[in-house]
């Protein structure tokens, strides 16, 4: 295995066989034992082991007690970022049990990039909110979401704590989404997000930024959520429109 510097060896390791579980091994396959990935790669069965901690972490392999490591099913471990809207919803048809957390929730003003994100002009006042999106207790999307206050006076974090925000918009508000735009790109988690995650500083994540109308064409919404790569995937299906 080629060794650099900068790079612990575990986590070369871990980047070793996280590519070999997405393009060669088979979902539910027996791993090797730590001895012998110790012998195989030439590294100390304390890296061999904190390499397949790692890996069991961020839901690559599995372990069963007496019989060994396995290959996780990345397919069935996945969840789809195009759903996020109905998170709660997607969660329970994976047989999961979802849950919301909400970390922060106060009025702000809006500096030049959130000015520009609403087209309003700096020091509108806004609504920031920020909530950790859970399944069965393990953290998988840190979210921040702004609402301009104007629109949305009397919501209060209780009405989170009891309500799905699109719900909230619907029912309460008479809010209907009409369209989002969605932009999502590869990023690294950093130091102040990591820990809500569960995930080391710089592990890979992906960073979604969502702006939502309304039918009259007004930005009712925009969030900027943080994802951790090793539990989503994102799928574009493209329609020929002849």
């Amino acid at each position: 295995m080629t060794r650099t510097k900068k790079q612990p060896l575990y986590d070369q390791l871990v980047e070793l066989l996280k590519e070999k579980i997405e393009n060669e091994y088979e979902a539910n396959m027996m791993l090797p034992s730590e001895r012998e990935l110790s012998d195989v790669y030439g590294l100390s069965r304390t890296t061999v082991r904190l390499a397949l901690q790692e890996l069991e972490k961020i839901g690559y392999i599995y372990r069963q007690h007496g019989k060994g490591t396995f290959v996780s099913d990345l397919k069935e471990s996945s969840f789809n970022l195009q759903s996020m809207y109905s998170f709660t919803e997607q969660m329970k048809s994976l047989g999961r049990h979802p849950e919301t957390r909400v970390l922060d929730f106060e009025t702000i003003e809006a500096n030049k990039f959130l000015a520009t994100k609403f087209n309003v002009k700096l020091g509108t006042k806004l609504i920031k909110m920020k909530r950790l999106r859970s399944a069965d207790g393990e953290p998988l999307m840190l979210e921040r979401t702004y609402l301009p206050l104007n629109k949305f006076l009397s919501l209060t974090k209780e009405d989170l704590d009891q309500k799905a925000l699109y719900d909230i918009f619907r029912e309460d508000y008479n809010e209907i989404v009409k369209v989002a735009e969605e932009e999502l790109f590869a990023n690294i988690a950093r130091p102040k997000d990591a820990p809500f995650l569960d995930i080391r500083e710089g592990a890979p994540v992906l960073t979604l930024m969502r702006k939502t109308y309304n039918q009259a064409n007004e930005i009712i919404e925009f969030t900027y959520s943080v994802a951790r790569a090793d539990h989503f995937r994102y799928k574009i299906v493209h329609h020929n429109g002849n």
